[in-house]
Order: structure tokens, then C-alpha cells, then sequence
């Protein structure tokens, strides 16, 4: 029982935020709840996830290049610009309370069922709540990174957030994470196809619209959607 609890609370964490980049913190991680999955009721956990957030083809008006990947986490959507007025848009699961961040950043790289390596101070802070993570847990199915993940730099240096995969797709829409931007395994998947390394990442968090970023989704293009292309 004490080993499901732990896995269970694994798969539902994102990555500790002890970042010293210039990227902006919404508040101090030190003064919010740390809430978990451990704290979600079950009927949360069975949810399916809502049709806004599945995957999309949307009109999309915005001043960045194809290829741009735009997170706009108050609205719990990643947008893939993928030319005018055209973009992939996926639903998400973004930092909670204390975790949330925005600026801009780039992919500075890729693994496929990536290895999970837990900050010292998420471990330490997990311990205090009598779960005890691993100091590193390969890639697969009960990996909190999920399928897929691409590791977010500034400045040529990790920020220790990702981009990732989860296997709790409940968790999307939600602030769950410790900063992470999660999407399901099949949508995770569908993007790390399409963005590539030195991709432009755009994050736009709570009270906050970094640089002169400029973005409108006009809603569902229902051609493309249907057909593609």
C-alpha cells in the first residue's frame, strides 16, 4: 500500500522550481500549499478530460513565427503556431499555486521516455510528507515525465522545467505541477514530432505577458481539424 501511494504521488508530480534564470516566479514556493495528487479527490482523479482541452486545430492570430510554441498557462492551452493564422492548440496542466512562471525560453532538447531525476529540495520536501521519492527513476509508464519531455533553457542552461507527458490525463486543466507544463501521453507525443530543438518557447503566466508577444485564438478551424493539412 505504502509503495502505490508513493508511485501514485510520483506520477502526478512535475519538477521542483529552484530556478535562478531570468524567468518571473508568480510568488514564493516557500509561503503556498503544496498540494499533490495525494490531495485531489478521486472524484477529480475520474474525470475524463473536458473536450476544450483535447487537441485542435485552431484559427490563430499572432506575431510569431511558425514553429513558436506559445503557453498560455491562465488558460490551460499550448499552442504550436504552425503558419498564418493557423495553430495546433493542446490543453495542459500548469504549475499550482506558487509554481506558476512565465518569460521565454527555447527547447534545448529532447528524450523520448526520459529519465526522472528529483531536485533535492522536492525530495526533501516529499519526505516530509512521509513519501519518499527516488534519487533517479528510468523512463516508462509510471514516469512522471510521462512519454515524452523537452527541457526548457535560457541562456544556453537547463531551467529544470520541461515540457512533458503524463499518464494521470485528469490532471490536465489543472495547477498540479511544480512548474512543469504536462499534456497526455498522445499529445506529448504529437508535438515532440513537431518542435524541434532551439524552438522558441513562449510562457505567459499569472499577471504576466512577457516581451511583445501577441496572440488570438479565434476557435476551432473545423476543416482542418477534420482533414488536416
Amino acid at each position: 500500500m505504502k509503495s502505490s501511494k508513493v508511485l501514485f504521488a510520483i506520477a502526478a508530480m512535475g519538477l521542483s522550481m529552484s530556478l535562478a534564470l531570468p524567468v518571473t516566479q508568480a510568488s514564493a514556493q516557500s509561503r503556498q500549499p503544496q498540494t499533490t495528487a495525494s490531495d485531489v479527490a478521486p472524484s477529480v482523479r475520474n474525470k475524463p478530460v473536458p473536450e476544450k482541452f483535447k487537441r485542435r486545430m485552431v484559427r490563430f492570430a499572432t506575431n510569431e513565427a511558425p514553429g513558436t510554441i506559445i503557453v498560455d498557462t491562465n488558460n490551460k492551452f499550448l499552442y504550436l503556431v504552425e503558419g498564418k493564422n493557423r495553430a495546433t492548440r493542446y490543453g495542459i496542466g500548469v504549475g499550482r499555486e506558487g509554481f506558476g512562471w512565465s518569460g521565454e525560453v527555447k527547447i534545448g532538447r529532447k528524450a523520448e521516455w526520459p529519465t526522472w531525476t528529483p531536485p533535492a529540495e522536492m525530495r526533501a520536501r516529499e519526505a516530509r510528507r512521509g513519501i519518499n521519492l527516488p534519487v533517479v527513476m528510468k523512463g516508462g509508464p509510471e514516469n512522471p515525465l510521462g512519454a515524452r519531455a523537452m527541457y526548457l533553457y535560457k541562456g544556453g542552461r537547463d531551467t529544470i522545467f520541461r515540457i512533458h507527458g503524463t499518464n494521470q490525463p485528469w490532471s490536465i486543466g489543472l495547477n498540479l505541477s511544480s512548474g512543469c507544463i504536462r499534456l497526455m501521453n498522445k499529445d506529448v507525443e504529437h508535438l515532440y514530432a513537431r518542435a524541434a530543438v532551439g524552438a522558441k518557447v513562449v510562457v505567459i503566466g499569472p499577471g504576466s505577458k512577457p516581451g511583445d508577444v501577441a496572440f488570438r485564438d479565434r476557435g476551432v478551424d473545423i476543416f482542418r481539424t477534420i482533414f488536416g493539412g
